[in-house]
């Protein structure tokens, strides 16, 4: 197809990319899944750290200015609001410049969004990963006064997207209940190339002991719920004497924070963080478990851990909230309420029931490979993308830039001064 017939999508994805964790990993696999067509051509701006992608029809282009940020942590932070004030003006000056047909824009990108669909007409699907009106309040408890007003601003976000994408049920039921025109739900999915592998031994090398694994991959936010992992370990090893839990994943200050932890319940040599891990050793280290724990214990979008951890073939235990019953039930998955003595009593259920695991691994596998592979995920934007390019074509897309900026003077101006390299 020629490059003038193509659909030029700008894609905003304020993350650092690529990084091995859960809305960048998703911003990948709708880039992957874009990559497979012929008739888009996709810009896609993120922040200046990760790693370079090679996809067809996909061009990575990172923020020019504040090369030095570094650790960019999920959520809001002060560095983050200065990536996306840069964000904000080079998105202006790609579209002003590149006058693209559609956005697809992500988490906060999607009031940048609203504001270029307001100057140039051109429409935006909202990539819906989490509720930022629930974010914001729970993470900081002193913006609550503030609610009524991020749950306006997100309505009026979904309101005026040309269609929705949400993560999950519960983001999609968000979107329906604020009034949105069209939802396509974008369900997470395993990734495993090999989800056979067999167990060599790696972990138990590393930790220089023996026993049954329960094994946690993730980042160490608070709303994960490794605090109430480890405080259930304390009351299982009480009655388990050979179980190890290992943690994989985190930021030094997260690991040592909950290393301290494990000292205050006295089970700091049963507990063992690992650390950071690329993304493609995932596999490896699911291999190595005999019971995978995702303990997450707020937020409504369902973590994507847990399609790969039932990928595996390794029994799943997870807490029994919103953010897991959604989409996986009993039948797939032991599903524990979120408090420590009962997700502890999981925890020694799974581990004394060989039965019991195999069972579980089995069907959490066959659930997945039924809906959550890479080919469910692609099918799924493809539904997204033809839906959007046929009521595009029976639009009058006018592009009016009443707010001009020659040159862009603005962000030549930002860059001299700032020199950030």
């Amino acid at each position: 197809m020629k490059e003038s017939n193509k659909m030029k999508v700008l894609v905003l994805a304020p993350h650092p990319f690529f990084v091995n964790r859960g809305t960048p990993i998703d911003v990948m696999l709708v880039l992957r899944a874009l990559a497979t067509r012929d008739d888009v051509k996709v810009d896609c701006i993120v922040y200046p750290e990760g790693k370079d992608i090679g996809l067809p029809h996909v061009s990575l282009h990172r923020l020019p200015l504040l090369k030095k940020i570094k650790g960019t942590r999920p959520g809001f932070s002060f560095s983050k609001i200065l990536l996306d004030i840069v964000m904000f003006f080079f998105a202006w000056k790609m579209m002003h410049t590149r006058r693209y047909d559609l956005i697809h824009a992500g988490e906060e990108a999607v009031f940048m969004a609203m504001f270029l669909k307001l100057l140039y007409k051109v429409p935006y699907i909202y990539d819906l990963d989490s509720s930022i009106a629930q974010q914001m309040v729970e993470k900081h408890g002193f913006l609550r006064f503030l609610a009524p007003f991020f749950n306006w601003a997100e309505a009026k976000a979904i309101q005026g997207a040309v269609a929705m994408a949400p993560v999950c049920n519960a983001l999609a039921d968000l979107c329906h209940k604020n009034g949105a025109d069209k939802v396509f739900t974008l369900h997470d999915i395993s990734q495993l190339k090999d989800p056979d592998l067999p167990q060599t031994g790696k972990i138990l090398k590393e930790i220089g002991t023996d026993g049954l694994i329960l094994l946690y991959c993730g980042n160490l936010e608070e709303y994960q719920g490794v605090g109430l992992l480890i405080e259930s370990f304390s009351h299982v090893i009480k009655q388990d004497h050979k179980i190890q839990l290992v943690i994989i994943g985190g930021f030094p200050e997260d690991i040592k924070r909950y290393k301290q932890m494990s000292a205050e319940f006295g089970i700091e040599t049963r507990v063992h963080f690992l650390g950071p891990r690329p993304f493609d050793q995932l596999e490896e280290y699911l291999a190595e478990a005999d019971i995978l724990a995702a303990p997450r214990i707020r937020g409504v979008n369902t973590p994507m851990k847990i399609f790969p951890y039932m990928h595996s073939g390794k029994p799943v235990l997870l807490t029994k909230l919103p953010t897991h019953t959604q989409v996986v039930s009993d039948n797939e998955a032991y599903l524990a309420h979120a408090e420590p003595k009962l997700f502890a009593k999981g925890i020694l259920e799974l581990s004394g029931d060989t039965n019991l695991r195999k069972a579980l691994g089995q069907k959490g596998r066959a659930f997945v490979e039924k809906n959550h592979v890479l080919s469910s995920h692609k099918r799924r934007v493809n539904n997204l993308y033809d839906w959007v390019k046929k009521h595009l074509s029976t639009l009058k897309v006018v592009h009016v830039g009443f707010l001009f900026l020659s040159d862009f003077d603005l962000i030549d101006t930002i860059q001299t001064c700032a020199q950030f390299t």
